[in-house]
Order: C-alpha cells, then sequence, then structure tokens
C-alpha cells in the first residue's frame, strides 16, 4: 500500500482514490490491489473515508509545489522511490518559472553556480519561489551545463579520432605503393628514404605521448582534454626543405631556391582558438625572464658587445661576444636569414609610466607608431601585473611592422611582451618571439623572428624619459626590392633609431594636443583652443589612414599596372562602407616608389611648400595656394599642420581646401593632405566632433637611400638648400651626400558611390595617369628627369 494511505479502521474493501474532478474507472489506475475478476473497486461513502480523502490531497498538493521544476519542462510528481513498483507513474504536470524569475537566477548561476541556504534564501524572498525550488533550478542548471560541456568535448574528441582514422588510411594506402624518389619506379619498404622513416616514427611516438598526457591531465583536472589543432602530416620533398618550428609556420625555400611556398600566416596561427596550453606556460614565463635579462644587458653593456662602426658611424653588435655572452639564447640563426642588431638612446617627452602603457596597450601602440605598425592586437593576456600597475604584466600579440611602400614586404611576428618595473622610476618592456620554445628547434619556417628587443626607460623626473631602444632581429630580405635593400640592411627601416625618433615626435605632437591655456597668438589662425585640438585629431586620423594603406601588408592585395621597372605603379580598391570618416563607396588605391638623386631634406621642404604645389599638383589647376591656419606640433619647424586654401585661376570654380600634415625626423619625412568639405571644415575649427568628417588622404612618404643621408636628414633645417624663396636651390655644401632619397607617391580616389558598382578600365586608367603625371612634375622641379 502506497505510504501516507492509511486502512480503515472497520473491515471493509479498501477505498478507492479519485483526484478531484476524475472519474478514472480504468482497474489500470488504480492505487488499490484489484478486488474481483474484473478488478474492480467499491467505493465507500463514509463521513470518515471522505474526510482522510481530503487530508491525503492537501498532503499531495503541498508536495507538488515544492517538486516544481525550472525552465519550460518542469513537471510535478513523484519519484520512482516514492511510488509502488506495481502501480503506473501518476500523470506528470508542468510548473513554468516568470521570465523574470529566470533571468535572476541566470544571472546569480553566472556569478555563483553554487549558492548556499543565506543567498538561496535571499533569492527565493525576491522571486516569490520556495527555497526548494530554488535548489533544485541550481541543481537542473548545472547538469545542464555539464552536459553540454561534455557534448562539445565529445564532439572534438570525435574529430580528431576521425582525422587520426583517415590519417591512418592514407599512410596504410602508401605503404601498400611505395615508390623510389629517384627513379619513381615501385620501391619495397626497405628502400623508403630514411627521414620519411623517422617522420613516421616521431609522428607515432608523438601522439602517444600527447595521448598519456592528456590522460594524465584529465586524470587530475576531472574531465576530458579538448585534442590540439590537429596539423597535418609533412613529408620533406626534393625541392624544399621542410622542417618544424617557428612561430611564422610558413615555408620558406632551400638556400639555393628563390621560390617562397606559402603556409599558414601568423595572424592565422594567432588568431586560432585555445591560446597557450598549461604546459606551454611555465616555458613562456622562463622564456620572458630569461629576455628581460637579455635586454638589459644589452642596452646597458659597452665593449665589446657593442663596437663603433667604421668612421665613426653607429654601433654595431659583435656577433661572436653576443653567442659568448648569451649562451641561453632563444637558438642559433637559422640558415638564410640575416641579422640586424641596432640600439639608440633619446630623451622623449613623457613620463615612464605613460610609456610602459603605451606599449602595453596595442591599439595605442599602433596609433604612436602607425609608421612602423601597419596592424598588431593581444594574443593572450597572461598576467595584467600586481600593485595595479603594469609590473609583471605578460601578454601574447601579434604585430606587423611596415615600411611605407608596396616594394618592403611587412615582417610578421608573434611574440611575448613583458614589463617589469626595476626600481623607482625605472621600467624596461621586452618582447621575445615564442618559437623559442621548442627545446632544440630545427632551422625555422619563419621569415622574421625578434631576439629580446624591447625599450629600458628612465623617468629623468622633469617630466621627460631617457629611453634605450634595442632591437635585434632576424630577418629573410630576399623579397625586399633592390633599391630598398641597403636601408633595411643598414637597420634604418626597423631598427632602433627609427623607433626612438618617432617615439620623440609623436610624444611631441601628444603634448602639443594635450596643451591648454595656449595664448591666442599660438593658435596658428585657429579660432579657439578647442578648434586646435579638433584640427589636430582630423590631422592625426588622416595620418594613420595613409600609413595603414600604403605598405605591402597582408592585408592588401596590390596589382601592377603598367612598367617593369622602378616605377610600376600598383594599385589595390576596397569597399568603404558605414565608415563616418570616409566617403561611401569603392576607394581606388595607387602608390609607387622611385630613387631621386636629392637628398630627402630638399625633396620634403619642396613638397610641403605651399607655394611651390602649382608645381606638382595636378589637382590645383594650376591656382594659387595660401595656408590659413598653421599649427605647429614640435620643436622642429618640419613638424606641422596646415589648412590651405586654393584660389583657382578661373573665378566661375569655387575655392577647395586642403588639410596638409608634414612630419620629420631623423628617420624619414611624410607629407599627407586630403580635400575637406568647407562646411565640416568650419565646424572642427569651432571645436566640433572631427571624427565624422570625410578623409580620403594622399601623400608622400620621404626615407633616406642609406646611414649617409641619415646624417644629413640630421641637419638643422636652416642649414639645409631651402626653398621658401619660392624657387629651387642647389644643395649647400653641409648637405652634400652620395646618396638620394626613396620616395613613395600614394593617391587615394573615391571612383564610385555604390558599394557593389563594377570598377570600370576608365578609372583605373584616370588613376594611372594622374600618379604618372605627378612623378614627372617633381622629378621635373628637382631636375631629375632621367632618374
Amino acid at each position: 500500500m502506497p505510504a501516507g494511505l492509511m486502512a480503515p479502521p472497520r473491515p471493509v474493501p479498501p477505498l478507492a482514490m479519485q483526484r478531484p474532478g476524475k472519474n478514472y474507472s480504468s482497474p489500470n489506475l488504480s492505487l488499490a490491489p484489484p478486488m474481483g475478476l474484473e478488478g474492480q473497486r467499491e467505493i465507500s461513502q463514509s463521513a470518515e473515508s471522505h474526510q482522510q480523502q481530503q487530508q491525503q490531497q492537501q498532503q499531495k498538493n503541498k508536495e507538488e509545489e515544492y517538486e516544481s521544476r525550472s525552465g519550460s519542462d518542469n513537471m510535478e510528481g513523484g519519484s520512482g522511490d516514492d511510488q509502488d513498483p506495481d502501480q503506473p507513474p501518476r500523470k506528470k504536470r508542468y510548473h513554468r518559472h516568470t521570465q523574470r524569475q529566470i533571468q535572476e537566477m541566470e544571472m546569480m548561476f553566472k556569478e555563483c553556480p553554487h549558492p548556499d541556504d543565506k543567498q538561496r534564501q535571499h533569492l527565493s524572498r525576491e522571486l516569490g519561489l520556495e527555497p526548494r525550488q530554488v535548489k533544485f533550478w541550481f541543481q537542473n542548471r548545472r547538469t545542464q551545463m555539464k552536459a553540454q560541456t561534455e557534448r562539445a568535448e565529445n564532439t572534438l574528441l570525435r574529430q580528431e579520432n576521425e582525422k587520426l582514422r583517415s590519417e591512418n588510411i592514407l599512410m596504410r594506402e602508401a605503404l601498400k605503393n611505395p615508390s623510389c624518389q629517384h627513379c619513381g619506379g615501385p620501391a619495397t619498404i626497405g628502400e623508403m628514404s630514411l627521414d620519411e622513416q623517422q617522420l613516421r616514427i616521431e609522428n607515432v611516438r608523438l601522439k602517444e605521448e600527447l595521448d598519456r598526457v592528456s590522460a594524465l591531465a584529465a586524470k587530475y583536472l576531472g574531465r576530458p582534454i579538448p585534442p590540439p589543432p590537429h596539423v597535418p602530416f609533412l613529408l620533406p620533398s626534393s625541392s624544399l626543405d621542410l622542417q618544424v618550428g617557428g612561430s611564422n609556420f610558413g615555408l620558406l625555400p632551400s638556400p639555393g631556391s628563390m621560390d617562397i611556398v606559402q603556409g599558414p600566416s601568423v595572424a592565422d596561427v594567432a588568431t586560432r582558438p585555445g591560446g597557450l596550453t598549461e604546459a606551454e606556460k611555465p616555458m613562456v614565463v622562463e622564456l620572458a625572464v630569461t629576455a628581460m635579462e637579455e635586454l638589459l644587458r644589452m642596452a646597458q653593456a659597452d665593449k665589446p658587445l657593442w663596437m663603433p662602426g667604421p668612421d665613426g658611424g653607429k654601433e654595431q653588435l659583435n656577433y661572436d661576444e653576443y653567442v659568448h655572452q648569451f649562451p641561453r639564447g632563444i637558438g642559433l640563426r637559422p640558415h638564410g636569414l640575416q641579422t640586424e642588431a641596432t640600439r639608440e638612446t633619446g630623451m622623449v617627452m613623457n613620463n615612464g609610466v605613460s610609456l610602459v602603457e603605451m606599449l602595453m596597450d596595442s591599439s595605442q601602440w599602433t596609433e604612436m607608431f602607425p609608421c612602423m605598425v601597419s596592424r598588431a592586437f593581444t594574443v593572450e593576456v597572461l598576467s595584467t601585473g600586481v600593485n595595479g600597475n603594469r609590473n609583471g604584466a605578460l601578454q601574447l600579440m601579434y604585430s606587423e611592422l611596415q615600411v611605407l611602400s608596396p616594394l618592403v614586404p611587412t615582417r610578421e611576428l608573434y611574440f611575448l611582451r613583458y614589463c617589469k618595473q626595476h626600481a623607482e622610476g625605472v621600467w624596461a618592456v621586452v618582447d621575445v618571439s615564442v618559437d623559442s620554445l621548442r627545446d632544440n628547434p630545427p632551422p625555422s619556417l619563419m621569415r622574421c623572428r625578434r631576439r629580446p628587443s624591447g625599450m629600458l626607460i628612465q623617468d629623468t623626473g622633469n617630466g621627460y624619459s631617457k629611453v634605450t631602444a634595442v632591437e635585434h632581429m632576424e630577418y629573410d630580405d630576399r623579397a625586399v626590392h633592390r633599391i630598398y635593400r641597403d636601408l633595411v640592411n643598414s637597420g634604418m627601416a626597423f631598427g632602433a633609431q627609427r623607433w626612438i625618433a618617432i617615439l620623440q615626435r609623436q610624444c611631441e605632437r601628444l603634448a602639443s594636443l594635450l596643451a591648454s591655456n595656449i595664448p591666442t597668438r599660438d593658435l596658428g589662425g585657429v579660432p579657439s583652443a578647442d578648434g586646435r585640438r579638433s584640427m589636430l585629431k582630423l590631422a592625426q586620423r588622416m595620418t594613420n589612414n595613409f600609413c595603414a594603406g600604403v605598405s605591402a601588408s597582408t592585408v592588401h592585395t596590390w596589382t601592377t599596372l603598367s612598367g617593369t621597372g622602378e616605377d610600376d605603379v600598383r594599385v589595390m580598391t576596397r569597399k568603404s562602407v558605414d565608415n563616418p570618416g570616409e566617403p561611401h563607396g569603392i576607394v581606388l588605391s595607387a602608390a609607387t616608389s622611385m630613387w631621386l638623386p636629392v637628398a630627402p631634406q630638399r625633396v620634403f621642404e619642396f613638397l610641403r611648400d605651399e607655394r611651390l604645389r602649382s608645381e606638382w599638383d595636378i589637382l590645383s589647376n594650376g591656382g594659387l595656394v595660401a595656408e590659413m591656419a598653421h599649427i605647429a606640433k614640435g620643436q622642429d619647424p618640419g613638424n606641422s599642420v596646415s589648412l590651405l586654401r586654393v584660389n583657382p585661376l578661373n573665378s566661375s570654380q569655387s575655392n577647395m581646401l586642403i588639410l596638409q600634415e608634414s612630419c620629420t625626423d631623423v628617420s624619414g619625412a611624410l607629407v599627407i593632405y586630403a580635400p575637406v568639405d568647407i562646411p565640416a571644415m568650419n565646424l572642427v575649427l569651432r571645436g566640433g566632433d572631427p571624427a565624422y568628417v570625410a578623409l580620403l588622404p594622399s601623400g608622400f612618404a620621404i626615407l633616406p637611400d642609406g646611414p649617409e643621408n641619415r646624417r644629413a636628414m640630421m641637419v638643422p633645417p636652416s642649414q639645409h638648400d631651402s626653398c621658401s624663396s619660392g624657387q629651387l636651390t642647389d644643395p649647400s655644401p653641409h648637405t652634400t651626400t652620395t646618396g638620394g632619397s626613396l620616395l613613395t607617391v600614394a593617391f587615394q580616389i573615391l571612383v564610385s558611390t555604390v558599394p557593389s558598382a563594377k570598377l570600370s578600365l576608365e578609372s583605373v586608367a584616370t588613376v594611372n595617369n594622374l600618379i604618372s603625371s605627378t612623378v614627372q612634375r617633381i622629378k621635373a622641379a628637382l631636375h631629375c628627369e632621367d632618374a
């Protein structure tokens, strides 16, 4: 007899229980043993039995209230342990929580999946539920979460199992019909190459080791370990020396071959899910600490590690001494890669804490070095630091370093960045490639590897910091165009000198942007300080957009239009959609790079002078150009932002406004400009938000072609040949150099306002003629038509 039902005191047939409003006449639904042949039940109408039935019904209603469950599938009823095994289960009833109750409990579950009694009591009072209902809801939610996790892990394991099975089948088929690598005919197993046999044996051993480690980790973690991303089985070929390792995971050719076989890019590897494994993290920490020690010694050491260059030039790293002092480095230099090691020290207008924060934030780092960093992002943060600052911060990062020319491939890096405070006001930030996680890596498959490099920052107490930069890289220079090879191999393209020079210039610009209480006479023709700040922000966005679209980044696809010489014009198209800072439609970018037998400073002064603009700017139509506003960004007069007005020769044409920014330092120079809408520019000058002013920047990137011209760029502008008189003069004896300039000319033009439109050949021909004509005008004005 079920629990809770009492036998009547008199020897009468058992009572038949009915639910209110229901008439169950089937013998299978009886709660008492059947009577007679047909199993029919007799119903007593006594007052005592009726009262007992009501009490039992009330008790059952209370139990049903406590048995309610959450969600749309909450059902009531006793469990199998509370029912008679000969009795069929009662019909279950659904109980639904309200949407608010579910949302509140979901929010609580995200914060605390195992609430205690006090938390459940508090939640039940707020939601109007019984504590037992809240308890059951959290139990069911945990069960559901565990089931989802198990299903996902089982799916991954099944996929990995299928991959291994497919690989096993392919290997079995290959073993059935082996072929000789020399003659192409059939071969026996014994004739299989030794390298192939060793690779297959190593493959099996590594899989067994992976299974053991996964089983051991699962034992301690209490759950299965998801398998790592599948890496296809590679065999060496006769033309390529394929080896495993390196941060690039691409394939470099053998030393005798110039063909490069592309593999997965560094960005693809960096963005793969999963991040570092628990087994790799201790090695990462050890690598970061070792790299920090090496950076400090490299930044502070003198002879014999750093030796003076020939003719008193920049110091050079003594590589033999380096190997002797750092035997526990990140491995030997891979065969076929060049070494670049530079060091530079300079005073920077910023404090150490701000510089450290800028370096550890990938967005700020990219914005501070737009000429050097085409893109960067943080892959994984391993430590945020201690004591509320960046001391001890460690993160895995990806970056792409650039030279502003389509002729120089970018350098993709997958590296650790580690920050440490060594004393009061003394910080160091070090970068090191992560391919050194492997104990004894074979020659790397990457194109670029960064040995411990970074910056040592010391506060001087007057708002300045003394910064020592060390850049130590190994790279493949075979894809660099020959006119840029001297610049790259001298360390001036990616070296420490350029990092320090750009940092100094950008910090001066930042100080100018943040300056307040500026006298009216120093506003440069801008109505207010807010207008000055808005104009500087607009120019900064213009420069960043220009730099992001000029280099040979992996996100760009350049197409050569004409010619086979050094004046090739390269173009690419992109769609501008939902970008308030650009016109809506299809944008065509065109760029060309060339060598000019003219000093870089002379080229820079010519291109930035508004009075000489009509000599090269086709869009000005020969009109007079006047400067309406001029904002200085630092001590060098060449660093400035100008607002130019073009007065056309034909009175029927309207005036045009041009926003121009010029930048110069010892590493190179920029002149960037863009036509701007007059009403929008008036709003900016009054202090309005510049983010919605549409710009398509064009301009010039000027670099010295060798170390000699670097010294020419360092001479103060007053000692250089000047274009201020409106006429070009010959270089002075102080600026005579044996080299010239590397000039990149780039245009961006809106060719259609419809993003889905097809690019016409007329548009391409127009851009090609525009950039070619501009180049010829510049050469004619600088008297180097035959260059």
